[in-house]
């Protein structure tokens, strides 16, 4: 515990610390349940301030993928190459050794 802190300073850093992980964590449900249509409840559901029959809204399937974060490419990066002069690569050569020796 740091010398110049207070225990409830540290108390408060330890409360605003784990109100921010609820915030984020609540943030984080609300992205990943809202579907691919952009929303789970109709324009008169509870997010207009009516509420409607719960049995009118169907419950989502659960996305086979996460539909917040960006698809991903299918192929990687195209490899490249260089020609090494012969001098080059003894150069090389002497740096492996060199490393590999551990010196």
């Amino acid at each position: 515990m740091p010398e110049h802190l207070s225990i409830p300073q540290l108390a408060g850093v330890a409360v605003l610390a784990l109100a921010a992980a609820v915030v984020w964590v609540m943030c984080l449900t609300r992205v990943l349940r809202r579907g691919p249509g952009g929303g789970r409840y109709g324009a008169s559901g509870w997010r207009s301030g009516r509420r409607a029959d719960l049995a009118a809204f169907p419950v989502l399937p659960a996305p086979s993928v996460l539909s917040a974060l960006p698809a991903q490419r299918q192929a990687g990066p195209q490899l490249e190459s260089v020609e090494l002069t012969p001098a080059e690569e003894d150069a090389f050569a002497g740096l492996v050794r060199r490393f590999g020796a551990g010196g």
